[in-house]
């Protein structure tokens, strides 16, 4: 994954605004690097029946088959593992068109990604989930909604996407989130105590995009105030209201 070059933000300190420009702290805007690898995909009982259909392929129930979840819940990494596998093309739903439908399909098998997408082109998904089965194509689609719900206004459309198998990935349970701050923390060097996953387990929502907001939330606050990450850190910054 490419990374932006870091982004630098000064912030004014309190006082005369009219007096000379007292920088308070150089906080460093950093893009850390996110691997899709297999090996670094953390299982458990919430995405195990997602993660078994990625590892079944090309033995599946369907050759179109959905993956729902909520944000940040890894849909997009079982999906870079499969199109790995299976040499799919990867797109997101939002840049679908019916122009481009057959070149989606030149290897045989396609990502489709965040079918919710506000500017979804109907038209271009019938168009493809047709195509894709005259070609006998493989196609993963990705949403945080069913997709048997989604609003769609093309009754023969939302017919194909009721009938289609999906895989739904939960909310992970607290042995799996503790797996899952660790490894949070390693992608940004940032080595945790125990006390400190104990308490965020306990304390934030049981959600993927809840532990990614934890853990940048301590990194950027303790870089903030050059200290290190600690429990009374966190306490500090995630104690209820």
């Amino acid at each position: 994954m490419a990374r932006h070059q870091p982004q630098v933000h000064f912030m004014q300190a309190h006082g005369d605004m009219s007096g000379p420009f007292i920088p308070r702290q150089l906080v460093l805007d950093l893009d850390h690097s996110v691997s899709f690898a297999r090996e670094d995909f953390l299982s458990g009982p919430s995405n195990i029946a997602a993660l078994t259909l990625i590892e079944r392929w090309p033995d599946w129930p369907s050759r179109m088959v959905a993956l729902t979840g909520p944000e940040g819940s890894g849909k997009s990494h079982l999906a870079a593992i499969w199109a790995d596998e299976s040499g799919a093309r990867e797109l997101s739903a939002k840049f679908l068109s019916i122009a481009d439908v057959p070149g989606t399909l030149a290897t045989g098998a396609l990502v489709v990604e965040d079918l919710e997408a506000e500017d979804l082109d109907e038209h271009a998904l019938f168009h493809l989930i047709n195509l894709a089965r005259e070609e006998d194509a493989y196609v993963l689609l990705t949403s945080r909604n069913a997709v048997a719900s989604l609003p769609v206004t093309i009754r023969d459309l939302a017919s194909r996407l009721r009938a289609l198998p999906a895989v739904i990935v939960t909310p992970p349970d607290d042995v799996l989130l503790r797996s899952l701050l660790i490894k949070l923390a390693s992608d940004r060097q940032l080595a945790l105590d125990e006390s400190v996953i104990n308490f965020l387990v306990n304390r934030i929502d049981r959600s993927f995009a809840a532990a990614r907001n934890a853990i940048q939330t301590l990194d950027d606050e303790a870089m903030r105030r050059h200290r290190p990450v600690t429990r009374a850190l966190a306490v500090e910054l995630f104690r209820s209201p």
